[in-house]
């Protein structure tokens, strides 16, 4: 496989686990956003969680940057393939850990969690996620 084409389904990965972050929210709130709430007591409890996923990320983060730095020194070597392959594995778990906000958002959708903490909470994981692209400008002749 090329660079480009590792590069591009890298890239096709990152939109596809941003699909896998927010649909939850968003069909959970179609199916019980107009419901009464189960249990409307868990709705802060459950908000806060989802701010504590936060910070599940936050050491993944720079264990991505040092393989993100590791793939770019192997560039144009023989190991360039198992630089990527573990660059790889590491951003799926790390998208795993980005996504705990949205998802715990989307649960708490039956608890009573109104729209705005929603959308906070989502938006934290796409900040998460965005920090998890692979740069443009990688591997490309400057």
């Amino acid at each position: 496989m090329t660079r480009s084409q590792v590069k591009a389904k890298l890239a096709s990965a990152w939109w596809q686990q941003l699909g896998l972050t927010l649909a939850p929210m968003f069909v959970m709130s179609w199916a019980f956003g107009q419901m009464e709430p189960v249990m409307p007591m868990l709705a802060l409890p459950l908000f806060m969680a989802g701010i504590a996923g936060l910070f599940l990320s936050i050491p993944r983060i720079g264990l991505f940057r040092r393989a993100l730095h590791a793939t770019e020194d192997a560039l144009d070597t023989p190991n360039e393939p198992a630089a990527w392959v573990g660059l790889a594995r590491i951003r799926r778990f790390a998208f795993l850990l980005a996504g705990i906000p949205a998802w715990v958002a989307a649960l708490a959708v039956p608890f009573g969690l109104e729209p705005l903490p929603q959308c906070v909470l989502a938006v934290i994981s796409v900040g998460l996620l965005c920090l998890y692209r692979i740069p443009a400008k990688m591997g490309t002749a400057v």
